[in-house]
């Protein structure tokens, strides 16, 4: 497929994808999602150990293009999201590698949900977090509510949603909803330099820990032993494990090869 809306790259183990719509601030459209949808599969088949995403130009996503240039907004905004937004949501949230956000600007409703859905998530000095929905008479979508909510909490998300403040760098990281704030222009050397170390880690353990997590955060704690038994039981029986106990033994650093 031939990608106008995203770029995508793929080097040293690292798969980026770039919202590219600078013009109209990344905003999103069904198109955009169909090539996004898209080169999530061509992540996984190129065989990528971690992804970036990131947005083109001074914003990282204004959320939905409410005029767009020539698709416009449907009558049953419900439809869309299952047709459009849910896939590439649920695609994120099932990799099997760490997901980097790098926020190098605004990231406005559903492009805060796309921001925050990296494991780690890198926001630049000058940029801020928003859930806009209610200022034109909509819910918050793509998985914001859950996002927001598990993070800052229930009180946090309802201001949130409900008066539309923005939520500026310094704060979102002090209410934990992004990882490290840098100065806009380091952004995404940052976020290259974590999916670097993450590129040269033990995917499958990896993989295995950022769905751990989100599962642990609907389970109980007994059900949170199981699962960390059997992910333990698969991790001890991969190759990287073998890798660093014989590292261990040697006094070297480990060469992980994601297996």
């Amino acid at each position: 497929m031939t990608y106008r809306n995203i770029r995508y790259e793929h080097n040293d183990m690292i798969a980026t994808i770039t919202l590219n719509r600078p013009e109209r601030m990344n905003a999103l459209t069904p198109k955009l999602f169909v090539e996004f949808a898209d080169a999530l599969k061509t992540v996984r088949s190129d065989g990528a150990r971690v992804l970036i995403l990131t947005g083109e130009g001074n914003a990282f996503c204004s959320g939905a293009d409410l005029i767009g240039d020539d698709e416009g907004m449907p009558d049953d905004l419900g439809k869309m999201l299952d047709d459009y937004y849910h896939p590439v949501v649920e695609a994120i949230a099932s990799l099997d590698i760490p997901v980097v956000s790098a926020l190098n600007g605004p990231a406005v409703g559903a492009g805060l949900s796309l921001g925050l859905a990296g494991d780690i998530v890198v926001m630049a000095r000058s940029a801020y977090l928003l859930l806009a929905f209610a200022n034109v008479g909509l819910v918050p979508d793509a998985g914001a509510t859950w996002l927001v909510a598990k993070s800052a909490g229930r009180a946090k998300a309802l201001e949130m949603a409900l008066l539309c403040e923005k939520v500026f760098a310094d704060q979102a990281l002090d209410l934990g909803l992004v990882t490290r704030v840098v100065d806009d222009e380091a952004v995404r050397d940052e976020a290259r330099a974590i999916a670097r170390k993450l590129a040269n880690g033990p995917s499958v353990a990896l993989g295995m820990i950022r769905k751990q997590v989100a599962t642990a955060l609907n389970s109980t704690f007994s059900e949170t032993l199981s699962i960390e038994k059997a992910n333990q039981t698969r991790a001890g029986h991969t190759a990287d494990f073998r890798e660093a106990l014989a590292a261990f033994a040697e006094k070297r650093k480990p060469v992980f090869k994601g297996e």
